[in-house]
């Protein structure tokens, strides 16, 4: 069975989205998913980055934008990506013979309207293949060393038994990646998580909602105080304040305001009458 959601953003991924943001955002606001941006395999070009590529690549990468079928448009920017890694795997081997590598990138996108479809495409696998857009100082043929095209050699034709292609290195710049129909990278593409959810991990991600859950009373709760002791402020802009305290400030907040709204609206004393001296009149008085 296969399984795939959006990731939690943790602090740090908080920490390095807002980086790039313009306004610090909240885990709530954003949809986070990681993707397979491409490795040192040859491709359906014929081409592959070398091991230095991918570590300069994954530099770039950080902050580049997502978009569709390379349409440089702004229109189209979806995602950003954030964070990059290049993962090994020894056990794998490439088609020229060395270990396998690729690069691995942390992207998000904002939980709007405008988005919900793309995070529903995405979720459900129809979003998947990525390509990226970027430019090497250097192409060389796997069979002479030759660059540039340089010789007479075809790549995806076989040379004494050895594949021919083109290996690409000293990458200038990186443009942006793309969600794409069919990639020239076979595995490049949305990451999916394979089995089923771990116990821990259910339990996690259940204390994680019920902490979102408080969080969001205690906020709403903050911001119908502050309007009870000041009638003048905007519940608006409270509410969109009361979003980015967490609970030490939200807690002396709501012991401040319920307060001074208790000053504002004092509960008013019952007294018994001195004269009540029989039932009917008692029972009028009490509580």
């Amino acid at each position: 069975m296969e399984d795939w959601k959006g990731l939690a953003a943790t602090a740090e991924d908080l920490a390095l989205i807002n980086g790039l943001a313009k306004a610090e955002l909240t885990a709530e606001q954003v949809y986070v998913f990681t993707l397979r941006l491409c490795d040192n395999e040859v491709d359906r070009d014929f081409e592959r980055f070398d091991n230095q590529a991918l570590e300069r690549l994954g530099e770039l990468f950080v902050g580049k934008s997502g978009i569709f079928d390379h349409q440089w448009s702004t229109r189209g920017q979806t995602a950003r990506i954030y964070k990059t890694e290049v993962v090994r795997d020894p056990a794998a081997r490439t088609q020229a013979g060395d270990e396998y590598r690729w690069l691995k990138g942390w992207a998000y996108l904002l939980r709007t309207e405008k988005n919900e479809e793309l995070i529903a495409e995405i979720e459900g696998g129809i979003k998947k293949e990525v390509s990226v857009g970027c430019s090497a100082g250097r192409s060389a043929c796997s069979i002479c060393g030759s660059e540039h095209g340089g010789c007479a050699h075809v790549p995806g034709r076989t040379y004494d038994g050895q594949l021919c292609f083109r290996e690409l290195g000293d990458i200038t710049d990186a443009y942006e990646w793309s969600f794409v129909a069919v990639p020239a990278q076979r595995a490049a593409g949305v990451l999916k998580r394979f089995g089923q959810e771990r116990e821990e991990d259910r339990t996690l991600r259940r204390e994680a909602e019920l902490g979102r859950k408080y969080l969001g009373a205690l906020r709403r709760e903050v911001a119908r105080l502050a309007m009870l002791a000041d009638d003048g402020l905007d519940g608006g802009i409270l509410a969109k304040a009361a979003e980015r305290l967490e609970e030490p400030e939200l807690l002396e907040l709501r012991r401040a305001y319920e307060a001074r709204a208790a000053k504002r609206f004092p509960v008013p004393a019952q007294l018994r009458r001195r004269d009540a001296g029989r039932a009917e009149d008692a029972e009028a008085f009490r509580i």
